[in-house]
């Protein structure tokens, strides 16, 4: 596997004849159309396919692969778009086997998802997927479960044989944490037993495999009541067959200050859950100034750190799949970037010339431009170069895995480069 940086004056047709492959295959694994037009700087990630069908007129994704002695979901994992498009093309290269394949390990893989997602992105991404994670089940004002609606979400998962984690947050009905929600529940122990239940019940009628629990901005006396919920939580649910997962803020040190991290302790939540996730992503926000989401030396600090108060096999490393697009001049309190794919970035892009750039500290690609009002913009997102150096460092790390933040975001990249890198097993 390859990553190849576009230079100027290059075309899709070109850049595939540099690697010997067929326009429409390097199209293919990239998921972008075959007479796309590219972008300085842009990024294309080049496989070798050993073994490739032709697709005929009446052919199935299902046919195609008892002819070859695979199974579907590994054609879907050869063909980034292969699931989402739903009907296949006469004269369509399918890739049956990849003649570079060299991973680097094994890991789990989950992805985050509000139930109003689209069809094609969740067939994209859970093919490659261990789990789906529905977001969110919150607390309502009495201390009890808030509803979701998820039985979409939990039949796409089924139908792509993917496992699914119950999300459990102290989100409240307009969409916020709240550390009022969430101290409730950790001083009211029959108010936290009544939560539970509801919890198990929950899993039980949805078979759910698993929790996630993420509860912001809890109140820093209330960080050894946090972990008691937590490891109660595993003590209760373990029996039944269900681990648990905790949602950490990214820290670099115990004592690190802030709402959002004083009552995440790693070294508690650490023991009383059965795996973790770093939250290691939004350095670049809404309200921030522009700079790189997830840049790879603040992610490295808190792996550092991690790693030497948790079972680094109980660790998933936060992955961003999304940007943000700044109007300038950037002015504190006042400006707001909006949050866009990766995709959409390099759309941006071609459709206002501008060459993307690449930041090689943070290892995140950026670019300016300006728009039709003459307002110039700061654009940080994530490119297959930013991606691979992420998604090495679970490896590196000897991380349990890898979870999405999240599958609302069109990122095609991604799952080429999680499958070239991983074998992607179970989660929990």
């Amino acid at each position: 596997m390859q990553i190849h940086v576009v230079s100027s004056g290059e075309t899709l047709s070109a850049v595939a004849a540099r690697y010997g492959l067929a326009p429409a295959l390097l199209a293919g694994i990239n998921g972008v159309r075959p007479d796309a037009q590219l972008v300085v700087g842009q990024t294309l990630v080049v496989r070798s396919p050993a073994v490739v069908h032709t697709v005929a007129p009446g052919d199935t994704v299902y046919a195609i692969a008892r002819r070859y002695g695979t199974d579907v979901r590994a054609l879907y994992r050869n063909n980034v778009t292969l699931a989402a498009q739903r009907v296949l093309r006469p004269g369509e290269p399918v890739v049956v086997s990849f003649a570079d394949d060299a991973r680097i390990g094994a890991i789990g893989a989950n992805g985050y998802a509000y139930p109003f997602v689209g069809a094609p992105l969740l067939d994209t991404a859970l093919p490659y997927l261990s789990a789906l994670t529905p977001f969110t089940y919150g607390i309502g004002r009495e201390g009890t479960l808030l509803p979701l609606d998820d039985g979409a979400l939990l039949s796409a998962a089924a139908r792509y044989r993917c496992a699914a984690l119950m999300h459990l947050s102290s989100l409240t009905e307009d969409g916020s944490f709240s550390n009022d929600r969430s101290s409730r529940v950790l001083n009211d122990m029959a108010l936290q037993d009544a939560l539970i239940r509801d919890v198990i019940e929950t899993m039980r009628e949805k078979d759910y495999t698993g929790l996630d629990v993420d509860f912001e901005f809890v109140f820093p006396q209330e960080r050894e009541l946090y972990a008691a919920f937590v490891r109660t939580l595993r003590e209760r649910l373990n029996p039944l067959g269900y681990p648990v997962l905790v949602a950490l803020a990214p820290k670099t040190r115990a004592d690190q200050p802030g709402l959002l991290y004083e009552a995440h302790d790693y070294a508690l939540l650490g023991a009383a859950a059965n795996a973790v996730l770093l939250m290691t992503y939004e350095w670049g926000y809404t309200y921030g100034p522009p700079m790189a989401v997830a840049p790879l030396p603040q992610v490295r600090a808190v792996l550092d750190y991690a790693v030497r108060v948790i079972d680094r096999g109980k660790i998933l490393l936060g992955v961003p799949l999304y940007g943000y697009d700044w109007p300038l001049p950037y002015v504190r309190g006042e400006t707001r970037a909006d949050s866009i794919s990766p995709v959409y970035a390099v759309e941006l892009a071609l459709r206002h010339r501008a060459d993307i750039l690449y930041d090689e500290t943070a290892r995140a690609p950026y670019f300016y431009y300006t728009d039709q009002t003459g307002r110039q913009h700061a654009v940080w997102f994530e490119d297959a170069r930013s991606m691979d150096a992420k998604l090495r460092l679970a490896a590196e790390y000897d991380l349990r895995g890898v979870g999405y933040w999240s599958l609302m975001r069109d990122m095609p990249q991604n799952w080429t480069l999680l499958h070239a890198l991983y074998d992607v097993g179970s989660l929990l």
